[in-house]
């Protein structure tokens, strides 16, 4: 794993509580990480972008360097994510995708579904993701021109 990761933002959906609960201990128990959850605390049906949002922004203002966000499908979570300016996120449910999001786009953010994968499946994922960095090359120009993007949006 990256040795720069000291902490980790995590959030979900009651659709991924119980597996939330999975990466947290994997997180803490395998990287000796300081994961900070920032919900959902059961399985209480709740309005997922509200997490989605904080955790993002906690990755907009650099208090964290990764964070993880699952739902159902990690396709809600992501599109909320995206949503804020600075942070990449990307869905992902396979090790080669969990790798190119860190090595191509420089992702910030993983997300999964709870209802597309299993726990064993999520931390081979979530491990393939954490031990990736971001390889620059062919790739920097495309994420600088996503940076620049981002950077029109804020001025608008």
């Amino acid at each position: 794993m990256n040795k720069n990761i000291k902490k980790i933002a995590i959030g979900c959906d009651e659709a991924a509580f119980e597996l939330k609960t999975i990466l947290i201990e994997h997180l803490k128990s395998v990287y000796n990480i300081e994961v900070v959850d920032f919900g959902c605390f059961d399985t209480s049906p709740i309005l997922y972008p509200n997490i989605a949002e904080e955790v993002a922004n906690q990755i907009s203002n650099q208090n964290f360097e990764r964070g993880i966000l699952l739902c159902g499908t990690g396709i809600g979570m992501c599109i909320v994510a995206n949503k804020i300016q600075g942070v990449r996120a990307a869905c992902c449910h396979d090790v080669f995708s969990a790798e190119r999001a860190r090595k191509s786009n420089n992702a910030q953010i993983i997300t999964m579904g709870a209802r597309v994968i299993g726990p064993e499946l999520a931390k081979v994922i979530l491990d393939a993701w954490l031990k990736s960095e971001f390889s620059g090359g062919g790739s920097a120009p495309k994420v600088a021109l996503i940076e620049g993007i981002d950077a029109k949006r804020r001025e608008e």
